[in-house]
């Protein structure tokens, strides 16, 4: 028997029912978690990343005596080989190889998209420092320095050139395993700086966000990121069991110095705290007072027990200059709790204002101005000895809750960790997603002049 039709009314009510419901569950629907996350990692020919992997041997050779061989450093992705055959978290890991390491941590991420015209940021997988070592290592290149990045430059201006010139680079963002100052010589230079290159002043380049160990201060275009330590955990467990042996460490100690002990030709920071510490050791660098850990030539490179040991049992760490401000020693430190003790804003508030809170220094880091040291006097040791035990304990508490920020998981981690919170590559990713996002804005704007803004930080 047919049934029969609905009367006009109650068609128009189920209707009206069904139109509601459906709102209602768009209502209650999460938040679309990629909403302004969305990253494309654009594929570059093997010539900019992977194939330079494949000529370590010649390519980037370790010249640091008895340093693990540099190609045993590509092990675990750049992560380099575990210390001992037992570890599961510390690594012999070689700075220079943060970019295929990065690279790795990228391709994990969730929110990857397929092509750059869906995506509110693209990754250049370039590993920008390996590619300029035959400028630092080959004399007979050093003159040709500025030529390097002009090659990516012009793949990217003739492969898919929308997808750079769409927003003019400003959504674009590679990572550099090095200082700034290494790729920013003038292109006109002479004489060429030796271990120096031009990327940085490659004008097509110029609008890219770039993530490098320490940047300058005046460039918009970069920010610093975290020196790698050998910490690389895998699972929570591991970085709790970690972070409570750096909690219950007894530190006899007063200051540890862990860096190149050879007297510098005229007055500096460095020769300040090396001549305090042999006059209250009288010879002996185990002192109770200040120990010092010789790191000449390159001797604590690629192995952390030579310095991480001694800064459990101290309870502050100096961290003065070098030929940089920033020091790798200082997120050493943060993973010990040993409390950094800086001579000069640039060495980290600065530097690192995604990973360590600028307006939280004083929470867990000593501050002593150099010039009061090498000209007025002041003795580092009376400065320190002079911090109460209690606050003391509380700046280390305030470290031990930074660290997990400041370390580089490894990659394959279990969820636990991802889920515990965000690691160096994480809140290096966010952070130039939020740049990358104001930048943009900007530009839809039509107002330049918030581009150079770093108020995000």
């Amino acid at each position: 028997m047919a049934r029969a039709p609905l009367p006009n009314r109650l068609r128009l009510f189920l209707v009206l029912l069904c139109s509601t419901a459906a709102a209602a569950a768009r209502s209650h629907r999460s938040p679309d978690p990629c909403l302004g996350r969305r990253i494309h990692v654009r594929r570059l020919p093997a010539r900019f990343n992977t194939d330079l992997l494949r000529h370590c041997a010649t390519a980037f050779p370790l010249s640091d005596p008895g340093s693990t061989p540099s190609c045993a450093s590509l092990a675990n992705h750049g992560l380099g080989p575990r210390t001992h055959n037992r570890s599961r978290s510390w690594y012999r890991t070689d700075a220079r190889l943060l970019e295929p390491f990065f690279h790795r941590r990228v391709l994990e991420r969730g929110c990857l998209v397929d092509r750059p015209s869906r995506a509110d940021a693209v990754f250049l997988p370039y590993y920008a420092s390996l590619d300029a070592l035959p400028y630092a290592l080959d004399p007979e290149l050093l003159n040709s320095s500025a030529l390097h990045g002009a090659a990516l430059a012009r793949f990217l201006a003739a492969d898919w050139p929308r997808a750079l010139a769409r927003r003019g680079g400003h959504d674009h963002f590679l990572v550099l395993a090095g200082t700034a100052w290494d790729y920013a010589q003038a292109h006109d230079a002479e004489p060429r700086m030796y271990g120096t290159t031009s990327l940085l002043r490659r004008p097509e380049l110029g609008n890219l966000t770039v993530l490098a160990l320490e940047a300058r201060a005046w460039p918009w275009q970069e920010h610093a990121v975290p020196h790698p330590t050998s910490f690389h955990p895998a699972s929570l467990p591991r970085l709790r069991a970690w972070l409570a042996r750096a909690r219950r460490s007894r530190r006899p100690a007063l200051m540890l110095y862990a860096g190149g002990v050879a007297r510098p030709s005229r007055p500096n920071i460095r020769g300040a705290i090396l001549a305090e510490c042999a006059a209250l050791a009288g010879g002996n660098r185990t002192t109770a007072t200040c120990a010092v850990v010789d790191c000449s030539a390159g001797a604590c490179a690629l192995d952390p027990a030579r310095y991480m040991r001694p800064m459990l049992r101290a309870r502050f760490c100096l961290q003065p200059p070098g030929e940089t401000p920033a020091r790798r020693s200082t997120f050493d430190a943060v993973l010990a709790g040993c409390v950094p003790v800086f001579f000069e804003h640039a060495a980290a508030r600065t530097q690192y204002g995604w990973h360590l809170p600028p307006g939280d220094y004083d929470q867990f880091s000593v501050t002593i101005p150099k010039e009061s040291v090498v000209q007025g006097g002041v003795r580092i040791a009376d400065v320190l000895a002079a911090v109460p035990e209690e606050a003391v304990v509380r700046m280390r508490e305030r470290l031990l809750e930074l660290a997990p920020r400041v370390m580089y998981r490894r990659h394959g981690s279990d969820a636990a960790l991802r889920d515990a919170g965000m690691d160096a590559v994480d809140l290096a990713v966010e952070g130039a997603l939020r740049r990358i996002r104001r930048r943009v804005q900007a530009l839809e704007d039509g107002d330049p002049d918030a581009i150079y803004s770093l108020d995000d930080d």
